[in-house]
């Protein structure tokens, strides 16, 4: 009886938080033991800088092994040694290819189980400037007809009031 509470005073015992680490800023975060992942991944989104891919899900990934992908129901849990906690990023999707330590996990275009996500170009396109100008000039061309019609509205009155 003495021996097995020794050995279990000498078990070491896991962290009590949960190290995630941030694929786009290349943050650790932590987070306390039962934490859901969408509460996760909505705190590292609101750290995020400007401009950075944001946090889709949380995976736990080890070096040979299939990730283990957290839904945003998930509580946040240790895999033991070897496995990490990280994000999975917008770009992730684009490029097809989930990038972990190494960890190549191709994510199929049609029929798969992953949904793929789209990340649009940051570009602005000669089509978009043409029907911006387009919409100021018809916005002044209205606006030059209102003024001249508000000009001339007294005459008009004078003029309906003669002939009649």
């Amino acid at each position: 009886m003495a021996d097995e509470e020794s050995s279990k005073a000498n078990l070491p015992l896991p962290p009590p938080f949960l190290e995630v680490t941030c694929r786009s800023s290349g943050k650790k975060t932590r987070y306390a033991a039962g934490t859901k992942s969408s509460f996760a991944v909505n705190l590292i989104n609101r750290k995020l800088d400007l401009g950075s891919p944001l946090a889709l899900h949380i995976e736990a990934v080890k070096e040979g092994e299939e990730p283990v992908n957290f839904g945003p129901d998930a509580v946040l849990v240790d895999y033991g040694t070897g496995w990490k906690l990280q994000t999975v990023t917008e770009v992730d999707y684009a490029e097809g290819v989930t990038k972990g330590e190494g960890i190549p996990a191709q994510i199929e275009s049609s029929g798969g189980t992953h949904p793929t996500k789209r990340v649009s170009k940051s570009g602005i396109s000669s089509l978009y400037i043409a029907k911006i100008l387009l919409a100021f000039i018809l916005m002044f061309m209205l606006g030059a007809i209102l003024t001249i019609a508000l000009e001339n509205l007294p005459r008009l009155i004078l003029f309906i009031n003669s002939s009649m």
